[in-house]
């Protein structure tokens, strides 16, 4: 008998903010996340609203603290061992060959002394995903044999897998007052733990580690350390097996991983034709240039299409849900949670329109003048064809908006620093530098304000520029000495070219109709090329004039 079933799309999404006591043999504890919950709630919003997901399709576990200590959730859908371990078979058990399973978690990673010494050594570590009870000696990790055996099993399937882990296994410690946050902690847990497993047989764990590790082409320690080398599948992870994962307040979104952040900034340029490969090269674009320790790892086959498999239905537009013709404007189902931004442009196509990158099939260019949380009002700025735009035309991102031109800085004083070294009065002079010379890239964060850079003084009694986690910028030399004649105006120059930097890497190419788009060689030459008039709009901004925001 024919099988006419269509292929299916399912989802597994773990988000841990709050981890119970915790308290690990060493002193360290996992501390309580603030973003994780966030980016499973975003990566939810994004399968239903543009993969067209059903609530059926999607399994979710999450903890969010309480002042009760206990997570908010009800107890089934705390993200346990158990309960972890459960979802990755239900999500197994109902896939079919062809279906594709999308896998996020986001939470702390860890390091435990191996329970595989067959196939680790006796010194080995086991890499772990960390549940949210694993503060109890009888908690379990979810350890790397197992998740290899999970995904061996799906692909077995015939399953279609991606998987991304917004984590890390060990960090360094932040510092300044930036409000980030690393996903793992600096120490390997020694707790002894249950070492009954309920994914496979110890036998069987071991037996699919061996397997892989013998095809593997290069040691696990590279990339990110999570696994041996996909096969079948494919990984995105937030970071180097040696760095750290972290979580930042974004202005508009609050608190989020930054890799789950800028994964979903990517997602809403998707196109068809879209690659994890083009899609790994624009987060490392994004990630890298902020946070110097957060370099994200693409693993498996990056030629494959981002979503774009035949199996899936692809979505990659907004529809129209009403027009106003007297007011020549439309109203469009986007918005703010999808990070739509008033000045984002839209071209409007007839519904049905399989082409999507033809021109002259546009009937309208369309500018959002008004964000609601889920739909947005746009004005016609311009015609291409005749004729009324209908209800249901489909409407493609292309200009997200203005680009944030001016970046935030905020002064650290360091409590280590000896009395004789006078580091009140050296970040004074940054702070009034910045004011005299800012020339529109820099200004003073506010109190609660996101931070791009911070500024502190060192105990050789130098300036130093940090990322927003307080790790200091590379290639920022030579030193400048708190003591000597206008170094602070030197440091507020560095701190205008990072800037300067920073906003022409967040300059995009978003019209799909347009021969540089995904092109990223091509879109490097075009920032060139923008980056005098970004410099304009900057100088103006420098002099009072706010129209250089307006797109």
């Amino acid at each position: 008998m024919h099988n006419n079933r269509h292929p299916q799309c399912y989802a597994l999404l773990i988000g841990i903010d709050c981890y119970l006591p915790n308290h690990l043999p060493s002193g360290l504890m996992y501390p309580s996340l603030g973003g994780c919950v966030s980016d499973i709630e975003a990566v939810e919003i994004f399968l239903k609203s543009v993969l067209h997901l059903s609530p059926e399709q999607i399994f979710k576990l999450t903890a969010t603290p309480t002042r009760s200590g206990n997570p908010a959730e009800s107890r089934d859908q705390w993200p346990t061992y158990a309960n972890i371990v459960k979802a990755f078979h239900t999500v197994l058990d109902v896939a079919q060959a062809g279906d594709q399973i999308y896998l996020h978690y986001s939470g702390h990673g860890g390091r435990t002394p191996t329970v595989y010494p067959e196939v680790k050594g006796e010194s080995g570590l086991d890499e772990t995903l960390v549940p949210t009870d694993i503060g109890f000696s009888t908690a379990q990790y979810l350890r790397d044999l197992e998740l290899a055996y999970l995904l061996k099993m799906m692909v077995s399937k015939q399953v279609i897998v991606t998987i991304v882990l917004d984590s890390c296994h060990s960090g360094s410690a932040t510092r300044g007052v930036s409000g980030d946050a690393i996903r793992s902690i600096q120490t390997v847990d020694t707790t002894r733990r249950p070492e009954q497993s309920l994914v496979a047989s110890r036998e069987d764990l071991m037996e699919v580690w061996r397997t892989r590790m013998k095809g593997a082409s290069r040691a696990v320690t590279l990339g990110s350390g999570w696994l041996p080398e996909p096969e079948g599948y494919l990984l995105l992870a937030a970071c180097r097996a040696s760095e750290s994962a972290y979580e930042h307040v974004f202005e508009d979104v609050g608190k989020r991983g930054v890799l789950t952040y800028w994964f979903l900034d990517a997602l809403k340029q998707i196109r068809p034709g879209l690659t994890y490969k083009q899609l790994h090269d624009r987060l490392l674009a994004k990630v890298h240039s902020e946070f110097v320790l957060q370099t994200p790892q693409l693993e498996g086959d990056g030629s494959r299409m981002v979503f774009g498999d035949k199996h899936i239905q692809e979505s990659y537009t907004v529809n129209v849900i009403q027009i106003d013709a007297d007011q020549q404007q439309i109203l469009l189902n986007t918005g703010q949670t999808q990070a739509v931004r008033t000045g984002a442009q839209f071209v409007i196509y007839p519904p049905g329109c399989s082409d999507l990158t033809q021109p002259d099939m546009r009937q309208a260019l369309v500018e959002v003048v008004q964000t609601g949380a889920t739909d947005s009002w746009a004005k016609i700025i311009k015609t291409f064809r005749s004729g009324p735009i209908d209800q249901g035309a489909q409407a493609v991102l292309v200009d997200p908006g203005s680009v944030r031109l001016r970046r935030t800085v905020r002064l650290v004083m360091q409590d280590e620093l000896l009395p004789t070294i006078a580091q009140a009065s050296a970040l004074k002079l940054v702070e009034q530098a910045i004011q005299r010379q800012g020339q529109g890239f820099i200004s003073m964060a506010e109190q609660h304000q996101a931070t791009d850079y911070q500024v502190a003084v060192t105990p050789e009694g130098t300036y130093e520029i940090w990322d927003p986690s307080g790790v200091p910028m590379v290639n920022v030399h030579p030193a400048l000495p708190i003591g000597e004649e206008h170094t602070a105006e030197q440091v507020v120059k560095r701190l205008v070219h990072l800037a300067r930097y920073r906003n022409i890497q967040q300059l995009d190419n978003a019209d799909r109709s347009s021969p540089l788009a995904g092109n990223t060689a091509q879109i490097s030459k075009q920032r060139g090329q923008k980056s005098d008039i970004l410099k304009k709009k900057c100088e103006q901004l420098s002099e009072g004039d706010p129209s250089c925001l307006l797109p």
